[in-house]
């Protein structure tokens, strides 16, 4: 199976090509990505525990799901086909913010990413995929945050960027 492509944009989400996901994490290339944020009916946020075996932030806790688009995927077909491959479960999805950040990693790779933030609603368990998720849980934003300060090596880099400047946004 050939490797996943990543989008490769400008500073203005515009797609300037195509690249293998690994290559484009390697040179810290800026590419287009998504970050699903799922509460449930308590405003609580469900958060999962990357694999163990991911390579890179393996076992640490971050949003929902969150990954790339395909070549001729919008941002929402991309994060209900993610969120159904990683948790196990469909609910409708809107757009919320967008931003790039990046984010190195002591492996080498970086995370420079043209960010779309995604909102939905389940209140359900969901049907965990153990290849992507060691575990899951439902937090209160107000926890996530506090536990963010506590401590912040068990989260993801890009989950912390996203909670800090953007907060205010993710409740739906």
């Amino acid at each position: 199976m050939a490797e996943e492509q990543v989008i490769l944009v400008n500073e203005n989400d515009v797609q300037i090509g195509l690249m293998p996901k690994l290559e484009a994490h390697e040179k810290g290339l800026l590419h287009r990505a998504f970050s699903v944020f799922v509460f449930n009916e308590k405003n609580e946020l469900m958060l999962q525990q990357r694999a163990l075996h991911k390579y890179h932030s393996p076992g640490l806790w971050t949003n929902t799901c969150c990954s790339h688009q395909r070549d001729g995927e919008t941002s929402l077909e991309a994060g209900k086909r993610r969120l159904f491959e990683e948790m196990g479960f469909e609910t409708p999805l809107k757009q919320s913010i967008s931003f790039i950040y990046k984010a190195p990693f002591d492996n080498g790779l970086t995370e420079h990413e043209f960010d779309h933030i995604l909102l939905g609603n389940y209140n359900e368990a969901p049907l965990i995929n153990e290849e992507e998720v060691a575990a899951w849980k439902w937090m209160p934003l107000e926890e996530v945050k506090k536990d963010i300060e506590a401590q912040p090596e068990i989260y993801t880099a890009w989950f912390k960027i996203i909670f800090d400047k953007f907060q205010k946004h993710l409740s739906v």
